[in-house]
């Protein structure tokens, strides 16, 4: 519809910005929305990688130099997508879903200690990059400590907080000679179950906790048997 006259007369008096659009009020309102709120949502640079790894945004952190491009790199060579290297952008949007990107000027590169900038797309093709992915898991990076206590069954649940979203956390222990590419992608694969109402941890405590009680019933019976 044309804008009225008037009304024009008194935006352009009162310096008050005029919006006109071919499109119905709903829609437009709807797509002003969207746009505002990407540009307007929270957002952080974080210091790590992002990969996705069968569908699983798994955003790999920890100190400089413990190897997470090397890991990005050796699962890109598997057949997962590079989203971001060294720096992370991250998005809060709607619902506390966190989106990772990357800037233009990193878009598509890992840097390799001692090799230098390579260029992912060029190197393995357009199947292996992604522009953005939702982060659904962090994994964390972490020097072997023998005195740390490290997770042996998973039952208990860790947590990372990103822009007051919280996600999965996993702190992954490394030294020389272990797979951790292999880790990453069981740790991925292990969500994904998550996602689907599975809990193999959990399953497995349960199923340990029937058998202690069948074996203590057992146990209670033939000590009450004096034949």
């Amino acid at each position: 519809n044309p804008v009225d006259e008037e009304l024009a007369k008194q935006c352009r008096a009162k310096k008050i910005p005029l919006l006109q659009s071919e499109l119905v009020s709903t829609e437009f309102v709807r797509y002003l929305n969207e746009y505002l709120s990407e540009v307007f949502a929270p957002r952080v640079v974080v210091h790590g990688t992002l990969i996705d790894v069968y569908g699983i945004g798994v955003l790999l952190t920890g100190r400089s130099g413990i190897g997470k491009s090397e890991v990005a790199l050796d699962l890109v060579e598997r057949g997962h997508r590079l989203v971001s290297d060294d720096a992370v952008e991250i998005i809060r949007k709607a619902r506390g879903i966190l989106i990772g990107q990357t800037n233009s000027l990193l878009r598509h590169h890992i840097e390799l200690r001692g090799l230098g900038i390579v260029n992912i797309q060029s190197m393995f093709g357009i199947r292996a990059i992604r522009v953005q992915k939702r982060i659904e898991i962090e994994v964390q990076l972490e020097d072997w400590n023998e005195k740390e206590d490290y997770e042996r069954l998973g039952v208990e649940d860790k947590f990372a907080h990103i822009l007051g979203v919280r996600i999965p956390l996993v702190r992954l222990p490394i030294f020389p000679g272990k797979n951790i590419t292999v880790i990453v992608e069981t740790i991925a694969l292990n969500q994904l179950l998550k996602i689907h109402g599975i809990n193999p941890a959990k399953r497995f405590n349960e199923l340990l906790m029937k058998r202690i009680q069948e074996k203590k019933e057992v146990t209670q019976y033939l000590k009450n048997d004096f034949e």
